[in-house]
């Protein structure tokens, strides 16, 4: 059986080298390499991915909210995340957003193929050092949901509730609701206080230049 890739990159020499990587692999079909979450948000259903290769720092829809918005789609589709990030934080947030694996991106190619086997059969899985790092993160008795996640990292950057709604295709009454459930889980009031708590952890790391 043919397994349908899509691989999500804004480093064009990253996403063509792993196109080329797996294309040498008899059974591996790379539908599309895009340069960002949108356009794979928009384009899941007519490509129609077995597996997305999804990186995690991307201007506009990063991966995180990407990987949410494609599970909202298509829930079928498995997310491998592919990132120079091992942090705790990084790997557990893409973790409860939905994703079905963690790959740092200098790994052998070798076991990009066994990480992407293990997603189609319906397993999960960690490189070494994204478990390693996964192991060593303490739970939060008040974790968020990977939704309130997504949205605190859309208020932490400065946008208002309509904003947000209209970034996620959902009613400003619904992002109301989840911003009053994160500030009761976080007893943070201030929107600066979010900003501070996104930055200690981990959850803004959807801005900036990004790998």
């Amino acid at each position: 059986m043919t397994i349908r890739v899509m691989i999500v990159d804004d480093h064009p020499l990253v996403a063509e080298g792993m196109r080329a990587l797996l294309e040498s692999e008899g059974d591996i079909e790379v539908v599309a390499c895009l340069s960002g979450g949108r356009d794979a948000v928009e384009q899941i259903s007519q490509l129609a991915p077995d597996i997305v290769l999804m990186d995690l720092n991307m201007p506009g829809i990063g991966g995180l909210a990407a990987t949410e918005l494609i599970l909202e789609r298509a829930p079928a589709t498995r997310i491998l995340i592919l990132s120079m990030h091992d942090s705790p934080e990084y790997v557990s947030t893409a973790l409860s957003h939905g994703a079905r694996g963690y790959v740092l991106k200098d790994v052998p190619t070798e076991e990009v193929r066994e990480a992407i086997d293990a997603v189609i059969a319906g397993g999960t899985y960690l490189c070494t050092g994204a478990s390693a790092a996964h192991g060593a993160r303490t739970a939060r008795p008040d974790a968020l949901t990977g939704r309130e996640q997504t949205i605190l990292l859309q208020l932490a950057r400065g946008k208002s509730n309509r904003d947000v709604a209209e970034e996620l295709d959902i009613s400003v009454r619904t992002v109301e609701t989840h911003r009053r459930n994160i500030r009761q889980k976080l007893g943070i009031s201030s929107t600066a206080g979010l900003t501070r708590y996104a930055m200690e952890h981990g959850v803004l790391q959807g801005t900036g230049s990004g790998v």
